[in-house]
């Protein structure tokens, strides 16, 4: 079924999913990036965005996330836009990972069984749409929705993987020479055994994973955020300031940097000495279907110096990479690298064959060893 469902709304925000690509597809053809059509840092910050339409149009927002981001919208809905509190409406469209009886990753499992449970939760009637659900059947519960939102309530349609479809795909590329898997051979290639790595979700964490694997260098010194989007950088510095013996380098993504940015500013107040926050940006969330983020309009290492760190620096060729790769690891302060990246990934890259508990057990097994 093609979104067109969606066509008597006129503001969309969210933050993209793969399993909502034919929506944001759908939506950039439409709109683009514009005063109708937001891309979020995250999907507390579009919830938020979504109070202020209607604040100043009086009319019902779009809000489009996948369950994983449920977390960030509790407080916001809770709060804000809660009956008891303001009354503001909403429509979600809410990509299902994790689905029971469907296969997935480990990290969408839990959420994606509690998922119908945590909108009942927060009083957000759910329909779900699958690849036999008609588009009559999803207008008909769009008009019983409108006296929900008239009184001031959120209703969420909750999508199956490939429910929608949208024939017209957008790609999105951008102006980097650098793929972030040669990257990460290059920041590999410039640290000791004994360094740690904290990965972020999606992308960045597989690719490190086979690189290990080709290198045979086996992967207890690498934890792989396989889930919670935006939280690699803080625990790293977690394990950083317990382990000050220890370099940590945190291999981050530009839209995992804007999700929780926040965490910048306690990082810096911190200020652990051998932590290498290095920042891959290719202005895009290419791990949920390559949508772009904010971030190829923004100087991510500048504002990471205004937020502490005392050593920054950004690469855009693989001289300038490995300039900096060799000067911040001799500096022995915080630092920060941002990476401008292409975007782009191999169509054969695997996924991690080890286990979330098996990948825990063995890097906390070899930060209990001796330097």
């Amino acid at each position: 079924m093609k979104p067109t469902f969606l066509e008597a709304f006129d503001f969309f925000t969210g933050v993209p999913d793969s399993q909502l690509k034919a929506l944001t597809s759908f939506l950039f053809d439409r709109y683009g990036i514009s005063s109708q059509h937001v891309i979020a840092a995250n999907e507390g910050n579009a919830v938020a965005l979504a109070a202020g339409y209607h604040l100043a149009t009086g009319k019902v927002p779009v809000v489009y996330l996948q369950n994983s981001g449920l977390g960030n919208i509790i407080n916001p809905v809770a709060s804000l836009l809660h009956q008891k509190v303001y009354g503001i409406p909403c429509l979600f469209i809410v990509g299902w990972r994790g689905e029971p009886g469907v296969h997935d990753e480990p990290q969408h499992i839990f959420q994606g069984e509690r998922t119908l449970e945590l909108l009942e939760q927060m009083q957000i009637p759910a329909f779900v749409i699958g690849q036999h659900t008609t588009e009559a059947e999803v207008r008909s519960k769009l008009g019983e929705y409108r006296e929900v939102f008239h009184k001031g309530g959120q209703a969420a349609f909750v999508v199956r993987k490939n429910a929608l479809e949208y024939t017209q795909q957008t790609a999105f590329s951008s102006h980097g020479i650098m793929r972030r898997e040669e990257i990460l051979s290059h920041i590999l290639d410039a640290a000791d055994e004994n360094d740690l790595f904290v990965a972020t979700t999606g992308m960045a964490s597989r690719e490190l994973f086979e690189l290990r694997e080709a290198r045979g260098q086996g992967h207890a010194r690498d934890f792989l955020t396989v889930g919670s989007m935006g939280h690699c950088s803080s625990i790293a510095l977690g394990i950083a300031l317990q382990k000050p013996d220890r370099r940590v380098w945190c291999i981050d993504g530009d839209g995992s940097t804007l999700m929780h940015m926040g965490a910048l500013a306690v990082i810096g107040a911190n200020a652990p000495k051998r932590f290498i926050h290095i920042a891959i940006n290719n202005g895009a969330h290419e791990s949920v279907g390559g949508m772009p983020t904010v971030a190829g309009s923004c100087n991510l290492s500048e504002i990471a110096k205004a937020c502490g760190y005392p050593q920054v620096a950004c690469a855009v060729d693989f001289d300038a990479l490995d300039d900096a790769l060799r000067c911040l690891k001799q500096s022995e302060m915080l630092s920060f690298l941002e990476v401008k990246a292409a975007t782009g990934t191999r169509k054969d890259l695997g996924r991690p064959t080890t286990s979330p508990i098996e990948n825990k057990r063995s890097f906390m097994d070899f930060l209990s060893r001796p330097v």
